[in-house]
């Protein structure tokens, strides 16, 4: 007999017709368990295949650690061009910012005067030797007289005090002409070595040497050119240690001091240490040392920032691509691959950047390892990966054709 179903009459409209009971929930649960068998077990989980990454041995070889110091260019020579005689400056024959030759003539003060002042004492000297022959001449005749026993003595000693005199009279004469041909010589300035003078601090026109040497340029001679820097008195110790090993090697490549400014890429400037202090400053721990470089281009200027490489020490040295360093809290750190292809962790102690590219290791890790050097955010120490030798990613298996440049997948 069907249930009872009880209908609500709305105005207007007809009484709704009944609904049947759901039975689908009961109708699924059947056919579940019915066609269960038939379709086997359930899903099984398939973890995902272990992640690749890219493997490479530790390389072992000879090199040279470099420390680097800073420090700045200082001329060769530097000088001063000063007026030694007082005069109005006449002329200046040079170009500012120019380069003359030793012996070029610079500055021309009025040297009229000066002139005067030689030929005077020129007169003098003359006039000096006429005295001096004169009073030789009565001092001959004197003692002649005086030979005969027909003169004095007194006379004897009166003519030959006399001829002294005139001979030192005539000596500073001569003295005076060397000083006024001196004087004179200071009016005509000349280039003291060849290099580059800058701009003339007094014009034409002008009273110099009234009072004081007045300044008039400065030239400066940096071919070749000093580096001037400073270094820890370990390091001092460590680098003459060097020098007994890496001295020789260093010397075939050109010099064993480099040299680098703000702008360059590397240490291009190759040159020698030629100087170090006699002592260690004791309120610094550091000690002065110079190194010299060739200049012929110019491009070093006196007063340069510049930064010093010096071979420290050279010998085998365990080196890993700089992109396998990785670092956390703890400090550096590698990840290798073992024999069962697990990631392992290895904390590192790391040493000089090589060229830009490799690190030193100096202890944590041994050449026979082999380190991931591509795919690290794919690595977790533990966990399985697969390795592949670094290079070989890049050639196509067997009997596959290598894809044309640019092709897409």
């Amino acid at each position: 007999m069907a249930p009872l179903v009880d209908t609500i009459t709305r105005p207007g409209r007809a009484a709704a017709s009944a609904r049947p009971p759901r039975r689908l929930p009961w109708l699924a649960l059947a056919l579940g368990v019915a066609l269960g068998p038939a379709c086997g077990g359930g899903n099984v989980y398939a973890p995902p295949p272990p992640p690749e990454v890219t493997v490479a041995h530790p390389t072992l070889r000879d090199v040279t650690l470099y420390a680097e110091f800073t420090g700045h260019t200082v001329a060769v020579e530097t000088t001063e061009i000063r007026a030694r005689v007082q005069g109005n400056l006449q002329r200046v024959l040079f170009t500012p910012g120019s380069e003359v030759k030793q012996g070029d003539l610079l500055f021309v003060i009025e040297p009229t005067l000066y002139q005067a002042q030689v030929a005077q004492s020129k007169a003098d000297v003359q006039g000096r030797q006429a005295q001096l022959g004169a009073a030789e001449e009565q001092l001959a005749i004197t003692r002649e007289i005086f030979r005969k026993a027909a003169g004095s003595r007194t006379d004897l000693v009166t003519k030959t005090q006399a001829r002294d005199l005139a001979a030192a009279e005539l000596e500073r004469a001569k003295a005076n002409l060397i000083a006024a041909e001196l004087s004179l010589s200071y009016t005509h300035i000349y280039a003291p070595f060849t290099g580059l003078i800058d701009r003339n601090l007094v014009d034409v026109g002008n009273l110099v040497g009234s009072g004081e040497a007045t300044k008039l340029a400065t030239m400066v001679r940096y071919q070749p050119i000093y580096a001037y820097f400073t270094m820890s008195e370990r390091d001092l110790l460590q680098y003459r240690d060097s020098q007994r090993g890496i001295g020789a090697a260093e010397e075939q490549q050109g010099g064993t001091a480099q040299l680098a400014l703000a702008t360059d890429s590397g240490f291009p400037h190759l040159g020698e240490v030629d100087y170090e202090s006699n002592r260690v400053d004791p309120d610094t721990g550091t000690i002065e040392l110079r190194a010299v470089f060739p200049n012929s281009e110019r491009r070093i200027v006196p007063g340069m920032f510049a930064r010093v490489r010096l071979p420290m020490s050279h010998g085998p040295a365990i080196l890993v691509p700089e992109s396998a360093v990785a670092a956390d809290q703890g400090g550096p750190y590698l990840l290798t691959v073992n024999d069962a292809n697990v990631v392992e962790y290895h904390r590192v102690r790391v040493g000089a950047l090589i060229e830009g590219v490799e690190r030193v290791i100096e202890d944590g890790v041994a050449p026979e390892q082999r380190v991931i050097v591509n795919g690290l955010q794919r690595a977790r120490p533990g966990a399985a990966v697969k390795p592949v030798a670094e290079g070989a990613e890049e050639k196509p298996a067997a009997g596959e054709k290598p894809k044309a440049e640019g092709a897409g997948r």
